[in-house]
């Protein structure tokens, strides 16, 4: 019951969300937004936690992205630059969690090498528009590709129940499809089909890892 609930509360806030982007109704994103991403956090806090360590480093980088998600929604380089910092802290801990899950021989994986082409095209693309930002954002592209790649290990590792690996899997995937459209906004070409695109997109994410927390051990 509590778990259609908060699905459900999701979904409105998202749509609520949505509809502030498309006005630039700044109060109105702002008392979706944070509302919205306390959900996953909540969500992560109510799941059995049959691996604590597990849930622990994913409850933590939620609370990041929770963090991130308030700076992105303010005004300005220096909170979205906070954002940044937020969201790379908690990629680091995503990298860590996805990691202890994984065993050495699951980080040779072909998919690795279509993650890696991925990444380095984006680099590429962004590259001629980031400026004095070339160095923060290649730092986070480099952490959010080594957070596929720990996911990907981990969802190969047979000793990881199923359900959570593609909740880890799916969960990472959206996280960083999500991200190439924030840096398309920022970047390259400002537009509401950013955040169309990518919002649905990272809070999937952020919830699928949420939930993973109760059904990776």
């Amino acid at each position: 019951m509590i778990q259609s609930a908060l699905i459900v509360a999701a979904i409105v806030l998202l749509v609520c969300l949505l509809v502030g982007e498309k006005r630039e109704n700044r109060i109105l994103m702002l008392a979706s937004k944070t509302p919205l991403s306390f959900l996953f956090v909540v969500t992560a806090f109510i799941q059995p936690h049959p691996l604590p360590w597990y849930y622990h480093y994913v409850l933590i980088g939620l609370i990041l992205g929770l963090v991130g998600d308030v700076c992105l929604a303010l005004p300005g380089n220096t909170a979205f630059r906070a954002g940044l910092v937020a969201f790379l802290g908690g990629h680091i801990l995503y990298v860590v969690a996805f990691a202890a899950l994984s065993r050495g021989q699951d980080w040779i994986r072909p998919e690795m090498v279509g993650i890696l082409l991925c990444s380095g095209g984006v680099a590429r693309w962004l590259w001629p528009h980031l400026g004095p930002m070339r160095i923060p954002v290649a730092a986070y592209i480099v952490v959010i590709t080594a957070m596929m790649f720990a996911a990907v290990a981990a969802f190969h590792n047979p000793e990881v129940k199923r359900t959570g690996a593609i909740l880890v899997f799916a969960g990472a995937t959206c996280f960083y499809f999500s991200d190439i459209w924030v840096a398309r906004d920022r970047f390259v070409s400002h537009g509401f089909i950013n955040r169309l695109i990518g919002l649905p997109c990272y809070y999937a994410g952020q919830f699928m890892l949420a939930y993973s927390v109760g059904v990776a051990g």
